[in-house]
């Protein structure tokens, strides 16, 4: 979310187009991490990382499912999470690149921790016997699942989806935000004299 709020304090098409793509992105992805713990928490009602381990050789599909979004929520090319992440970026960056240099190193720090956090709880060896007897998901989950690896994929292949319906009205909304600044600027000067 802060990469929603950057985009919308650059003030420009790329910013708030990207703070826009960030909140649907964000309603995709997020929501299937909370539907990947909610999952896993069903069969071993535990959410503590070290209590899991080697999830890959006896849940294959969630696995797969789970690494498409820890991916998609640090920016993976290829996910919504990189569009809206990448247009943020560009749009700060036009304003100030301090500011979009420390939300890059934000991304680095926060791909770094989605890595460790998946090789922990899906690779590894099985040690905990009770994972041992842990099923795969069943057709309910799957189907959950589905619109949301949909929306994720389709928007970060094809982002016009959404940028092509926003664009016209961030424009009317960043030309009126201009045309209040520069009146806002005119009483200010008017005033002091």
């Amino acid at each position: 979310m802060g990469f929603v709020t950057m985009g919308i304090f650059a003030a420009n098409q790329q910013g708030v187009d990207g703070a826009i793509f960030q909140m649907i992105s964000h309603g995709f992805i997020s929501g299937a991490l909370f539907l990947a713990v909610g999952v896993i928490y069903d069969r071993m009602h535990t959410r503590e990382i070290a209590a899991y381990g080697g999830l890959v050789n006896r849940r294959p599909a969630f696995a797969l499912v789970f690494m498409l979004f820890s991916m998609g929520n640090v920016g993976l090319p290829g996910t919504s999470g990189f569009v809206g992440e990448f247009l943020t970026l560009s749009g700060a960056f036009q304003k100030n690149t301090w500011v979009a240099f420390g939300a890059a190193t934000g991304v680095i720090l926060s791909a770094a921790y989605a890595l460790w956090l998946y090789r922990r709880v899906v690779f590894g060896e099985m040690i905990k016997e009770s994972l041992k007897s842990i099923t795969d998901m069943d057709l309910r989950e799957r189907a959950l699942f589905v619109p949301l690896v949909a929306g994720t994929l389709i928007l970060g292949v094809y982002p016009s989806l959404v940028t092509d319906i926003i664009g016209p009205s961030v424009q009317n909304l960043l030309s009126s935000y201009d045309t209040a600044l520069l009146e806002a600027g005119t009483s200010m000067q008017v005033a002091e004299h």
